[in-house]
Order: C-alpha cells, then structure tokens, then sequence
C-alpha cells in the first residue's frame, strides 16, 4: 500500500451566481501522506473550507485532479464518490451535527447503516469500541440534548470513527467549545494520531494550529509556504 493519501494537483474551485465569479481556490497542489496531522489556517474566507469540502467529497474541483487512496475521484460517479466517502472519511464538524431524536449509539452508528455487509451484532460492537476511545460508552444511551458540548463533540469524534476511516477532516473542531473543553478534543486528535490517524483540521486559532505536524497557511484560494509546527 502507497503511504500517499491525498495528491491534489491544479485544483480550483469557481462559484458562479448572477454573473459574478467568485475563485474559492485558484490551483492547489497538495500531498498527504498516512499518518498526517495537517491544520489549513487563515482569515475568512481564504479557501479552507472549501478545500475541506472537496477533500471531503462533499463538493466537486471545477478543475484540476483530485486523488484519494490510489482513486482518482474527479473521474468516477455520484454514487461511487458516496460511497468512496462513506468507506474513506469521518468528518468533525464545528456544530457537532448530531441528531437530536437519536440515542448516542445510534448517532454513532449512522456511518455504518450505509455499509454492505455490517450486521446488526457487529455494528452494536464497533459503536461501543468507538465511543470507549472517546471515554464515552457510559452515554451510549443518552440523547444528546442531555450532553455537554465537550460531551456532544466526543460522541462526534466517535461517530467519525466508527467506520475505520483513512481520513479524519475536522472542520473548526473547537470552535463552538470553551477552551477546556477545546483543549480536551485537542489532546483527543494528538491521542489518534499518535496511534496513526491521518486528519486535516480547519482552524482559526493558531494554538490549535501548532498542534499539528504541518501547517499549510492559506490566502486568496492558495496555500503559502507550508510551516511545520
């Protein structure tokens, strides 16, 4: 197996509304390899969500290739991107999106509902494995209005977690935490990759950014100079 993640190459990204372009990402090239913790940092509106976005398959380059795991995803269908995503990537997201009618353990195990070949036993089993990584498994049948935000953001990562993903992306993983609570997810993401994790983080806060091994500024759609950290 390569050690080679992610290679982008020539990638943009145009919005089009009403007659006005705007260029999210003008040409980035990147390269991850497994076992990565990179941090995209930079104003608003600098491009790093949208990067995460496409690295994330939740959006489609306007140009340039895009390869993830050996897969070049600018050149397969909807339905094999899905299903690529569902296989490849856990996702951390600011607002935590979990869904409120929905116990913990079912909240971690959706990845998992969209899998070909998980039976029922072994779902219930991945889901107690992943929210024992987070020190959750006390809460499995919780609702997550009856959580703390630190507490929702650790059920997140487990839900992030459950399917065995390459990628870990973490979009502003922090940004809705006191800092304790942020720190807490912080030291959580330093514990999975010091155990092999590959994760791209967006983040605002260059005390979190400095926590990566690289730091990949960006401005005006571009990455600058990478920094290690």
């Amino acid at each position: 197996m390569s050690n080679e993640l992610i290679r982008m190459q020539g990638v943009t990204r145009v919005y089009l509304t009403e007659e006005v372009e705007t260029h999210a990402l003008a040409g980035i090239d990147l390269t991850v390899n497994r076992g990565d913790f990179l941090a995209l940092e930079g104003p608003s509106g600098c491009g790093k969500s949208t990067l995460l976005s496409i690295l994330g398959l939740l959006d489609t380059p306007t140009a340039g290739s895009y390869e993830l795991a050996g897969v070049p995803v600018h050149e397969i269908d909807a339905e094999e991107r899905a299903r690529l995503r569902n296989q490849e990537i856990g996702f951390i997201f600011q607002s935590f999106n979990l869904i409120p009618e929905m116990s913990v353990a079912d909240n971690v195990g959706l990845p998992l509902t969209y899998r070909k070949g998980v039976s029922a036993k072994e779902r219930k089993e991945k889901v107690m494995e992943s929210l024992k990584r987070v020190n959750m498994e006390h809460r499995a049948g919780h609702f997550p209005g009856q959580l703390s935000g630190g507490q929702q953001q650790r059920v997140a990562v487990a839900r992030a977690l459950v399917g065995s993903p390459s990628l870990l992306l973490a979009d502003e993983p922090t940004g809705n935490l006191d800092s304790e609570n942020g720190e807490a997810v912080m030291r959580m993401l330093d514990e999975l990759h010091a155990h092999g994790a590959t994760i791209v983080m967006v983040t605002h806060d260059p005390r979190y950014a400095s926590q990566a091994a690289r730091r990949l500024p960006m401005l005006d759609g571009r990455i600058a100079e990478a920094q290690a950290a």
